[in-house]
């Protein structure tokens, strides 16, 4: 029993996670504060952003070539950073380039309302790394006017002309993802990974051609390239030295080498080795062979996560997002954790799901709580708070998978404030004390089985291709719902308190219940704007999840809708029946995934996924107006300075944390600007 309450106190100290891997920022209902020591983790609030700090514990503790190792790799991380720009938008760095100089040289009056619309859409952009919101994909709205920028152009002396100006202020390229049913989602869609004329047919086509040398080792074509028509013929432009964004990746490489130098031993060497081999090639071989090695590659104080990554931003699914982050071993808190990947064999076969979708021999999963000593790209500002990679179905199956809670990120969102939001959407007082009391467990321990045991649960069906090509536009947030439910479904189970992870395990389940149902259906649309459609991957699965439970449950009245006193609340009458629909939702998810049904994602998503229940949307957004806090979150890194001695050789590196937001950005732009403003 002590060891119990032991354990969970230090679950409690140690993370906080929202659900999935969501990698936005969101705010909970509910964020309990943890002060605990004298450091401010807040930098400022400005239009729905919040801007936090994080620290880095153990950053003392390590060797100076253990140091040097992370230095390096958060360097190398920055240095490619403007290649998220670029994909992100084609125009982004041309109008960061302009804003930033307007920003640098403007002498006017800076206390007008102007100047303050000006200043707060630049913090704006550069939260979003372009000009299209990090979360909802919808083109930033400026509250100045066209005229009000030309004249800051001419009073600075700084050149935006044509397109890069316009598009600020037209409708044009509205959406930087475009998921809307039944239009080109690819055509509509202003993310720069293909040409402005190119087609979702096109792109379909195109990579029905390619085959892979081994059908049963796929390759992810596509996943480092941009696709574009040159003289009306589909080509790739390749992201590699020499290619495109050559000029950030040879200084990528540069840091990389630099890295390998101090690598911690061998696997970790030959891993970054590939890497940088990958980087210069561009080829996808050397993609999946790099994979198959940093999977391997477990021992050591230092990991990271660096390249074409997610694929959330692609509408077709194919195409790699640029992201880094450096991490540092919480060996205490892993080590508390990894009963889970311990016992991963045991919550796959007693999953829901058919007998042919369960994996036979489930390898290689390790779970690590970690400390970000930075990030780049796709990662920041706003960063993810849990991670599984690799993406590859086959080298999850195969060789297995890394997963990781980022623990100071996790900490610093708890230490930063609290809404207030909860005791406003919780439907009574037992709803309430339930949360309190076991909301924030629920949430840690729904993250870590959505990452260690949901990602690596499951199997294709032979000769079935890979989710991009079968389930398309919909395999993520198939695959993150997936994830989901398989947290759900054992997190009211009692196994997690017979390995020691909770000491009640129904109510951690019913906290657990509670607030995912509330946030699904309710409290996550405080993110969007009133006539919007739910179009972000993870908010679209929470929501579907949560309205196809809803729907099948009514017949038995286990989820209730309430309305008092003009107020809607949604209320958990059953929670076993919940549980078994959950476990049959799960069952038919990893259906849809193992045999690549179209027609039925394409149902699930679109039948209780995307549209919005306008009046509760009213309602919900009526009813959070009396709360200040921002609904989405983000971080200034901190700063690694190298201390040299006159012979130039590394002798400290230091810890320093940056005071605002626009310090950051406009050092960025200065330090690892490596990409023209065209490419």
């Amino acid at each position: 029993m002590k060891l119990k309450q032991i354990l969970v106190l230090a679950i409690i100290a140690g993370f906080m996670f929202s659900c999935g891997e969501d990698k936005k920022g969101e705010m909970a209902d509910s964020e309990k504060v943890e002060k605990t020591e004298n450091f401010d983790f807040n930098v400022e609030q400005f239009a729905d952003i919040k801007v936090l700090r994080y620290q880095i514990p153990g950053w003392d503790d390590l060797t100076l070539k253990e140091q040097k190792l992370a230095y390096y790799l958060t360097q190398a991380g920055l240095s490619g950073r403007d290649i998220m720009w670029d994909q992100n938008y084609r125009h982004n760095l041309k109008i960061r380039t302009a804003l930033e100089n307007v920003y640098t040289n403007y002498s006017g009056d800076k206390k007008t309302d102007d100047w303050n619309a000006f200043e707060t859409y630049l913090k704006r952009v550069w939260f979003s790394n372009g000009i299209h919101h990090h979360y909802s994909n919808a083109k930033l709205k400026p509250e100045f006017s066209s005229e009000y920028l030309k004249g800051l152009l001419a009073g600075t002396n700084t050149a935006l002309e044509a397109e890069a100006f316009d598009v600020i202020f037209n409708d044009k390229d509205a959406k930087k993802v475009n998921l809307t049913k039944d239009v080109d989602n690819v055509l509509l869609s202003a993310v720069n990974f293909y040409g402005p004329d190119v087609t979702t047919a096109d792109v379909e086509n195109f990579y029905k051609k390619k085959t892979s040398p081994d059908p049963e080792k796929p390759l992810s074509f596509g996943l480092n390239s941009q696709l574009v028509k040159e003289n009306g013929v589909l080509t790739e432009r390749v992201y590699k030295s020499g290619g495109l964004y050559g000029s950030a990746i040879d200084e990528i490489v540069k840091w990389l080498e630099l890295a390998q130098g101090v690598a911690e031993n061998k696997a970790q060497g030959d891993a970054l080795g590939l890497l940088i081999q990958y980087y210069n090639t561009g080829d996808l071989q050397t993609w999946d062979d790099y994979n198959v090695a940093w999977t391997a590659a477990t021992d050591g104080n230092i990991d990271y996560i660096n390249s074409f990554i997610e694929v959330y931003n692609d509408p077709a699914g194919y195409r790699g997002s640029y992201e880094t982050v450096v991490q540092i071993k919480d060996f205490d808190m892993s080590e508390k954790m990894s009963v889970l990947s311990e016992n991963a064999q045991w919550f796959e076969d007693n999953s829901p799901l058919m007998n042919a979708h369960k994996k036979d021999s489930v390898v290689g999963v390790t779970y690590k709580v970690v400390n970000v000593a930075g990030e780049a790209g796709d990662a920041s500002p706003s960063t993810p708070i849990g991670v599984n990679l690799p993406n590859a179905n086959w080298i999850r199956a195969a060789v297995g998978s890394k997963s990781v809670s980022l623990g100071n990120i996790i900490h610093a969102y708890n230490n930063a404030g609290s809404t207030g939001r909860l005791k406003e959407f919780v439907n009574d007082d037992e709803e309430y004390e339930l949360e309190e009391k076991y909301g924030q467990l629920a949430d840690k321990l729904h993250t870590a089985l959505h990452e260690v045991i949901g990602h690596a649960s499951g199997q294709l069906n032979p000769g079935v291709g890979e989710t991009k090509e079968t389930l398309k536009k919909y395999a993520s947030t198939l695959e993150e719902g997936r994830a989901d439910l398989v947290g759900l479904y054992y997190l009211y189970n009692p196994k997690l308190q017979e390995l020691g992870l909770v000491d009640d395990w129904k109510s951690v389940g019913k906290a657990a219940y509670d607030g995912y149902i509330r946030n699904g259906l309710m409290t996550q649309l405080i993110r969007l704007e009133l006539g919007d459609d739910v179009e972000e991957a993870h908010m679209v699965n929470r929501q579907w999840v949560s309205a196809w439970a809803f729907e099948k449950g009514q017949a038995d009245n286990v989820i209730e809708k309430v309305t008092r006193d003009g107020k809607t609340y949604f209320n958990i009458n059953n929670y076993e029946k919940l549980h078994e629909l959950f476990g049959q939702l799960l069952r038919e998810t990893q259906r849809i995934k193992s045999e690549g049904d179209y027609k039925a994602v394409e149902d699930l998503v679109e039948g209780y996924g995307v549209k919005v229940d306008q009046a509760i949307h009213a309602e919900v957004l009526k009813r959070n107006e009396q709360f200040t806090g921002a609904p989405y979150s983000g971080f200034v890194n901190p700063v690694l300075v190298a201390e040299k001695d006159d012979n130039g050789v590394i002798t400290a590196i230091k810890v320093e944390q940056l005071d605002t937001f626009e310090g950051q950005m406009m050092r960025y732009s200065k330090d690892y600007g490596f990409l023209p403003t065209e490419n």
